[in-house]
């Protein structure tokens, strides 16, 4: 380990170090969506999509779809994304520009 590596952590560490907070937003968020009704969780959908039509980004609705996208997850699949999953998904690298197709939306390191 280097002595920059000490001083500033790795190139991990710094990238978690920004992820970190986003994900527990997510996790938080998990009792809001949990009382809701089904209708109400597929009307959250059609919700985020005026935001984003209203001016707002993507990273300003990321912490909501996942946590919707979660929920809903556990409602009709019976699992649940782990923290982890979140974490990677909510990537700079795996954030998608424009609308790309899957297999390019996390490029190789």
């Amino acid at each position: 380990m280097s002595l920059a590596e000490k001083l500033f952590g790795s190139f991990s560490d710094r990238e978690l170090k920004k992820i970190n907070p986003l994900t527990k937003q997510v996790l938080a968020l998990e009792g809001k969506y949990q009382a809701m009704s089904d209708a109400e969780l597929q009307a959250q959908t059609p919700a985020l999509k005026q935001k984003l039509a209203d001016g707002k980004t993507l990273d300003d609705i990321l912490p909501d779809a996942f946590a919707v996208c979660r929920e809903a997850a556990w409602r009709v699949l019976g699992m649940k994304h782990f923290p982890v999953t979140c974490t990677g998904a909510t990537s700079p690298r795996c954030r998608p520009v424009k609308a790309r197709p899957l297999w390019q939306r996390c490029p190789p390191i």
